[in-house]
């Protein structure tokens, strides 16, 4: 096992350079890299991904090679997979540009693609939309990601899951799209989001959890674990709000028993250990950030005296 003062340390190096160093993969390779079974097909996913709001065509040329180089430091020596995008991050920039680095940098068959679809927008469910323009709106995924397969799309937000789920069940019929699912990161939603969970075939839910946000819990987590359905969590840092409760408080020296070396790993492990939990994708745009994010995934996760310990801690606050 690695220090956290050398974890960091490699977290800086690796966070320079757009390609993760030899040091960086020895690192990944010695402390164990964390997996978790989809339910639906017994296929392992590392339980640390990325979420990819943050992808826009307003950022620098600057920002932009950060950005690249937050997607390899996903894909690189295996060190994570699942990267959630949606159609409608960055105006379709999110897509597009990810698509096109992972192509041109060679690492597009070590994504997990995974997207989601709404043409039904923010009405949350109400109404119905067109299946046409659903249909549309996915040929638009594949040609911006440039994959022949998405592994993952989900329905966005609740929206009209009865077109849309039927739509995205028949391009997994033919082979185009892997694992469907749908997401809300809005409790007034979680209980459409139940049934739906108990009415259709679906393979995975996204949704919010943290470890100041434990309403999922309650009614979904134990909904998925009854249907078998794979879990991605959203928004693993309660939207940012633990950030600024811990502000610089030291990490316990206890949380070396689990190989959290930072606040976010810290966090992230409460969110994966949980056994309805697949993954967590936190968002980021800064490669330092995305390899501290990997060390979430890496080592032992927290036994339930540490989840205890860890929620008296965060009521402590």
């Amino acid at each position: 096992m690695i220090s956290r003062r050398d974890w960091l340390r490699i977290s800086a190096t690796a966070g320079a350079a757009l390609s993760l160093d030899p040091q960086l993969l020895r690192a990944f390779q010695s402390m164990g890299q964390i997996t978790k079974p989809i339910p639906s097909s017994g296929e392992r996913v590392p339980v640390i991904g990325l979420g990819g709001r943050w992808i826009s065509r307003g950022s620098s040329a600057e920002e932009l090679a950060g950005h690249r180089a937050v997607l390899h430091a996903l894909a690189e020596g295996g060190a994570g997979r699942v990267w959630d995008t949606a159609a409608g991050y960055g105006g379709g920039a999110s897509e597009e540009l990810s698509g096109e680095w992972a192509q041109e940098d060679g690492f597009a068959n070590d994504i997990f693609w995974a997207t989601k679809v709404n043409v039904a927008g923010g009405r949350g469910g109400g109404g119905s939309v067109n299946p046409a323009a659903v249909r549309a709106q996915i040929d638009q995924s594949f040609e911006r990601l440039r994959v022949p397969v998405i592994d993952l799309n989900q329905v966005h937000n609740m929206g009209d899951p009865p077109t849309q789920l039927r739509v995205l069940q028949e391009y997994k019929d033919a082979g185009r799209i892997r694992y469907i699912g749908i997401t809300t990161t809005s409790e007034n939603q979680y209980d459409d989001l139940e049934r739906v969970m108990r009415s259709y075939p679906i393979d995975f839910i996204g949704i919010d959890y943290a470890i100041d946000n434990r309403v999922a819990e309650e009614r979904v987590f134990p909904a998925a674990i009854d249907e078998g359905i794979a879990v991605l969590v959203y928004l693993p840092f309660g939207r940012s709000r633990m950030w600024g409760r811990i502000g610089d408080l030291p990490l316990p020296g206890w949380a070396a028993e689990f190989d959290a070396h930072t606040w976010a790993q810290f966090m992230l492990k409460f969110v994966v250990a949980h056994p309805a939990v697949t993954v967590a994708a936190p968002g980021t745009g800064d490669p330092e950030h995305m390899v501290d994010n990997i060390g979430g995934g890496l080592g032992r996760l927290p036994n339930q005296e540490h989840l205890e310990r860890m929620l008296a801690w965060e009521r402590s606050l």
